[in-house]
């Protein structure tokens, strides 16, 4: 794929660690001018920029909080205005609040309702605002997760329902971008090792999980990141509307 996106200007959300950040970083060994967005690590994001700068191509950090429709109106036009153009949109920023099961003493619906704006609400809004300025032809891909299609333990009806908001929104999008031939589509993920520490019980509800799995271990940032870089590339340019699963063969 080398240079397959020379040209290019990506847009990343929440790109400055984990798979984010190896998107970014792939699509700028690609030849794409890459952007991205974050909301803590200003040290992670302006590392990031700097690896994609090694590749001869543009790079720039913006901080902006998924949970702001301005912020993320801000975002989208402060991208436009400094790179020129927008021709690719990965809506990769989430929260994953595991675990807590609807009715049980200990749910925080406040703490909730926050992972819906995150996740479901905050995407939308991102789609939205691309959408406005984003190039013929271009692409909106989301990450999403294996739960948005199937939620098959307790603790995960909130997290699970915002990834199967964005997989139906997403669907729906694709037909009203058609006309533009904007491709609009999702990746379902698995469990991924980022590489960032996780607490001991959320790592055995992982390992409990993949034991189940054809696939018995997470999945790497570059294996969901390939997916991406093919879902924007010329060779899917007659995919849209297609829920795609990378999880190691939970739907199986």
């Amino acid at each position: 794929m080398a240079q397959t996106f020379a040209g290019k200007t990506i847009l990343v959300t929440g790109g400055a660690r984990g798979l984010g950040a190896a998107i970014a970083r792939a699509f700028a060994e690609n030849g794409a001018d890459v952007a991205i967005s974050y909301v803590a690590s200003d040290e992670k994001a302006q590392a990031v920029v700097a690896d994609v700068r090694k590749h001869g191509v543009r790079g720039e950090a913006y901080k902006a909080d998924q949970a702001d429709p301005a912020q993320i109106s801000r975002l989208v036009d402060e991208v436009v205005g400094r790179l020129g153009k927008l021709d690719i949109l990965v809506n990769n920023a989430a929260v994953a609040w595991l675990g807590t099961r609807v009715g049980a003493d200990n749910y925080d619906a406040e703490k909730m309702n926050q992972q819906w704006t995150i996740n479901a609400l905050g995407v939308v809004a991102t789609i939205r605002a691309a959408a406005k300025v984003l190039s013929n032809g271009g692409r909106i891909i989301s990450i999403s997760s294996g739960l948005g299609s199937r939620a098959n333990q307790p603790g995960v009806s909130d997290y699970a329902a915002t990834k199967a908001a964005i997989n139906m929104f997403s669907k729906g999008v694709a037909h009203d971008l058609a006309d533009r031939n904007i491709t609009v589509n999702v990746i379902q993920a698995g469990l991924i090792d980022t590489g960032i520490a996780v607490s001991p019980d959320v790592e055995a509800r992982m390992r409990a999980g993949l034991a189940s799995r054809p696939v018995k271990r997470p999945a790497r940032v570059d294996e969901i990141a390939a997916g991406v870089l093919f879902l924007a590339s010329p060779a899917a340019s007659y995919m849209t509307g297609a829920i795609i699963d990378i999880d190691g063969g939970f739907a199986a």
